[in-house]
């Protein structure tokens, strides 16, 4: 009816339904993802939405929340719409630039913590930071480490410096490059890697949040391999002996992963699942 008032509830309730059929989603990650919003729109928190539930909204609070709404609708991805993500307990800034974060590589971060000693420096190469949700992680969590994030993009690598500088981290050095082409004699103990590893022209590609992230930092050629190939080449020359190569990948590509190690002379070649109980990071030791 026009003019009749519209609380809070009854907004987040028809949000819920539309952005459940719009999406596919089931009802309770709707609710949360509609929350979200509102909080975003209105710059409050969910403790404030729960006092307020069945307050009246202005226009000018329903115009906020259905402009936010009406891209979700479309399939932008709520952390682009926000403009943030928390990986691994931090709150990361993240654009279009950049991958959006996924607990699936917190599964990485923990490998390369176990592989980390806490109480001396050590040194660090995060490939294909993106974000940099990686190398803040480690970056927090060692902070006697000294890590260096790579990534091939300069708008990539603006948003990570944007974010080391929010969090205070000062371990942290940005190189730009093509994985190792511009590390000249840099060595490391560990090398950790989130490479593209999507076969070009997968379906997933068009589907979901996929269809709005950088494709760089999502297809590689040879059945998506190819930048993985690349990286367990190179590692090496930039790896201490002894040192370790930790690298993320599709959930059916461990076996392949595993195979290059060893054709390539690593030894202690494993696989991790990751939260989900799929096949997620390879690495092995360098002799």
């Amino acid at each position: 009816m026009k003019g009749e008032a519209v609380s809070v509830v009854g907004l987040l309730d028809d949000a819920t339904v539309q952005i459940a059929t719009a999406l596919g989603l089931e009802t309770r990650g709707a609710r949360i993802e509609a929350r979200a919003l509102a909080v975003h729109a209105w710059q409050v928190d969910t403790a404030w939405l729960i006092a307020h539930d069945t307050d009246p909204l202005t226009d000018t609070q329903l115009a906020s929340f259905r402009s936010l709404l009406s891209r979700r609708l479309k399939g932008e991805p709520v952390a682009y719409i926000l403009g943030e993500r928390e990986f691994f307990g931090l709150k990361l800034q993240v654009t279009p630039d950049v991958l959006i974060p996924r607990p699936d590589t917190e599964t990485l971060v923990q490998a390369v913590l176990d592989q980390t000693p806490a109480d001396r420096p050590c040194r660090i190469l995060d490939l294909g930071t993106g974000s940099g949700a990686i190398a803040m992680a480690l970056a927090t969590h060692r902070p006697l480490a000294q890590i260096v994030a790579v990534d091939r993009s300069p708008a990539a690598l603006d948003v990570a410096r944007e974010n080391a500088i929010r969090l205070g981290l000062l371990n942290l050095l940005f190189v730009q490059s093509d994985w190792y082409s511009q590390l000249g004699v840099r060595n490391f103990d560990i090398i950790a890697a989130n490479p593209p590893y999507i076969p070009v022209g997968d379906t997933h590609l068009n589907q979901g949040d996929l269809r709005f992230e950088p494709r760089e930092a999502l297809q590689s050629d040879d059945e998506g391999l190819a930048d993985i190939q690349r990286i367990v080449a190179g590692a090496p020359a930039h790896l201490c002996h002894g040192g370790w190569l930790l690298l993320e990948h599709g959930y059916d590509q461990g076996e392949a992963c595993q195979k290059l190690l060893r054709q390539s002379g690593w030894s202690q070649v494993h696989t991790r699942k990751d939260l989900s109980g799929l096949h997620r990071i390879s690495g092995g030791q360098r002799p």
